[in-house]
């Protein structure tokens, strides 16, 4: 392997679940990841990686979009920056997918499930030591009031190795440590990771893949860069207006005692001026 691949990059993550080579690396992972009570007998990429989008498009936001044999839908990205407003961004992508299916005209009835699995590289819930969150349409007594809502999150950062891992581990293990192999570990020797790991060895070994993925990997850290000054700056612009604030706040403060100074000056004055006319 002529370069170490990290499976974080978009381009790379596209690749390994959303290309249609790789369908039962993305039913694999689909049903590891959601453990259904009927595995998922196959899946359709609604949305197959074309190398060309990474070439040509603005960083925009890449995601894979899949459809199972019942008509459920399903939404998976990796975010490698969390940000505060990002559980927004995932509820407004799922209800985007869920309201795209229907039609003008057409009968609430052909609604089918939508599940989002979001990978986040860093946490998001840091007061909290679970890393996998399974968000869905319930009230205060857990009464569902839809099961075609559903929101996984899983927080790679939480994740620790040991000894015995599940199916979901293993895509977890490989999501967050591949980026250090040059082969798989023995404990992930099976097929559908070792088709994972040959696109990674692909983006390695050819060289456009390669470039590609240097140039995704460079616009991402530029962009991240970006938002990082960017937050910076608002933190800066809001410790300034803080400090406006405080400033005006004394200027109103000394205003007051000004007054209230002038006011007993002027009391002082009248009660000599009284003392004066009464010695008289």
């Amino acid at each position: 392997m002529k370069h170490r691949i990290n499976p974080q990059v978009d381009c790379v993550f596209k690749a390994i679940l959303g290309s249609p080579e790789n369908s039962l690396v993305l039913l694999d992972f689909l049903n590891a990841i959601l453990q259904p009570d009927h595995a998922i007998k196959s899946v359709e990429i609604l949305n197959p990686y074309n190398e060309k989008e990474f070439l040509t498009d603005k960083l925009t936001i890449v995601d894979i979009k899949a459809q199972d044999e019942t008509g459920a839908q399903y939404q998976i990205e990796i975010q490698i920056s969390v940000h505060a407003n990002l559980p927004e961004r995932m509820v407004y992508n799922w209800a985007d997918i869920y309201a795209s299916q229907l039609q003008e005209s057409e009968d609430f009835k052909i609604l089918r499930p939508v599940i989002a699995i979001w990978l986040l590289v860093n946490n998001l819930f840091k007061d909290r030591p679970e890393y996998h969150h399974n968000y869905q349409l319930r009230d205060q007594q857990n009464r569902t009031l839809s099961s075609h809502c559903s929101l996984h999150i899983l927080e790679l950062n939480k994740w620790q190795l040991h000894e015995t891992l599940t199916a979901e581990e293993h895509w977890l293990y490989f999501f967050k440590e591949a980026k250090n192999w040059d082969d798989l570990p023995a404990r992930l020797n099976t097929p559908v990771m070792r088709q994972a790991m040959s696109t990674l060895k692909r983006f390695s070994e050819k060289e456009r893949e390669y470039d590609q993925y240097r140039a995704r990997r460079m616009a991402i850290l530029e962009k991240n860069t970006i938002e990082s000054d960017k937050k910076e700056q608002e933190q800066r612009i809001q410790e300034l207006e803080q400090s406006k604030s405080e400033l005006e706040q004394s200027k109103s403060e000394l205003e007051q005692d000004k007054s209230e100074l002038m006011q007993r000056i002027q009391e002082l004055e009248k009660n000599l001026k009284d003392s004066i006319n009464k010695d008289k």
